[in-house]
């Protein structure tokens, strides 16, 4: 007996161990690779390096080239996982790096449009290693938890940069150079051995009944990619000068402190309520979060927004990932490909409507209004009718 509890304590120390070398790329490619431009657009525009409008071109181009890099990693298989991961990672590096580099505006969209097709590769390639080939579904909160551990790390170092007088060049720089430790440690923790089919391991995760139908889901992801963007882009920007002599890229801390623990809350959420209503929760309360500093511009209702935000904005793929998987069948094409494809739009769309209304209004007010009817209106899709499976 004292053999067979040794034997599972030290099982799940692997899967944790596994869990925490995938969430450490996802922490690179998604945390760093993606939203950390987040922190550092505000000192980008302070010191002439972009313009508002220029800004919006670029994170429209990272989010592209994030739809890109999802679609094209959409073949990959388990056993190559590992290797397409640590590239993720080495490429990560490579664009923060060049960033230290480059200045000008169009050179900048290029080097962050390609950033965002390795955010997509390095989300896709830690969750099938550690799913698939290592066979960790229970790992899956650990796992997607990186990618808010990934920016309240970001942005707490782009604070102590930024105090320390660094300009924007030398953020994007030190960020580099974090990324490579965080993930070189990652890298050494990558097992290329696969695990063999546990019996009961695919069922210990099943989602809750009642999904929605694949064109519902497929709509509804697409309104809360373009719902969550404009906070997850314009965050910072929005603050200015409304926390006084607090740096506003804790506020983007603040974020990715609400989004780590939010996959696994959220989960538990989706087994006890099932699909619809989880949903419906996570897309209401995230409207709330970014309507609030349309609102007020408090520093209480900035904060609120960025934790009800970053608490929310993951829970949305947490659940209706799952919820996919049990009506891929009754859909020809691969629906998850095609909500890939839909959210992916919807971000694109985001900062662009944003970037539009801006120039017209001088205000985010507007665009945040319109992101939270596209919340408040995927969240009516999950009243649409039941299907059967």
């Amino acid at each position: 007996m004292l053999a067979s509890r040794l034997e599972t304590a030290s099982s799940s120390d692997r899967t944790v161990t596994s869990a925490l070398a995938a969430a450490a790329v996802i922490a690179v490619g998604m945390g760093f690779g993606r939203f950390a431009f987040t922190g550092v657009y505000p000192v980008m525009v302070q010191e002439g390096v972009l313009s508002v409008s220029n800004g919006t071109l670029v994170a429209s181009a990272n989010y592209l080239g994030y739809l890109v890099g999802a679609l094209l990693a959409a073949r990959l298989q388990a056993p190559s996982a590992r290797r397409w991961g640590l590239v993720s990672v080495a490429a990560t590096v490579v664009s923060l790096a060049l960033l230290n580099v480059v200045s000008n505006p169009w050179a900048i969209i290029l080097v962050r449009g390609a950033s965002g097709v390795f955010s997509a590769l390095s989300m896709i390639a830690a969750s099938l290693w550690l799913l698939q080939h290592r066979d960790h579904p229970e790992g899956a909160p650990i796992l997607y938890a990186g990618v808010g551990a990934g920016i309240a790390l970001s942005a707490e170092l782009l604070a102590v940069g930024e105090r320390y007088g660094l300009d924007a060049y030398q953020l994007w720089g030190l960020l580099a150079v974090a990324c490579l430790i965080l993930g070189g440690v990652g890298a050494l923790l990558l097992d290329k051995r696969p695990v063999e089919v546990r019996p009961g391991a695919a069922t210990a995760f099943r989602p809750a009944p009642l999904p929605l139908g694949a064109w519902s889901l497929v709509a509804l992801y697409g309104l809360a990619g373009f719902g969550y963007i404009v906070t997850a882009t314009y965050l910072p920007l929005l603050v200015k000068d409304a926390l006084g002599s607090i740096n506003p890229v804790h506020l983007w801390a603040v974020f990715g402190i609400g989004a780590a623990p939010s996959c696994y809350l959220w989960h538990l959420a989706h087994l006890r309520l099932g699909t619809r209503r989880a949903l419906r929760g996570n897309l209401v309360l995230q409207g709330i979060g970014v309507l609030l500093p349309a609102i007020s511009q408090t520093p209480v209702a900035y904060i609120a927004s960025a934790l009800v935000v970053g608490a929310t904005f993951m829970g949305t793929v947490t659940i209706a990932l799952p919820a996919a998987k049990r009506v891929s069948a009754a859909f020809r094409m691969n629906i998850m490909a095609v909500m890939t494809a839909a959210h992916g739009i919807g971000q694109i769309l985001g900062p662009l409507v944003a970037g539009f209304l801006y120039a017209r209004t001088h205000s985010f007010a507007p665009s945040l209004w319109v992101a939270t009817v596209a919340l408040w209106w995927a969240a009516l899709l999950t009243l649409g009718p039941v299907t059967r499976e």
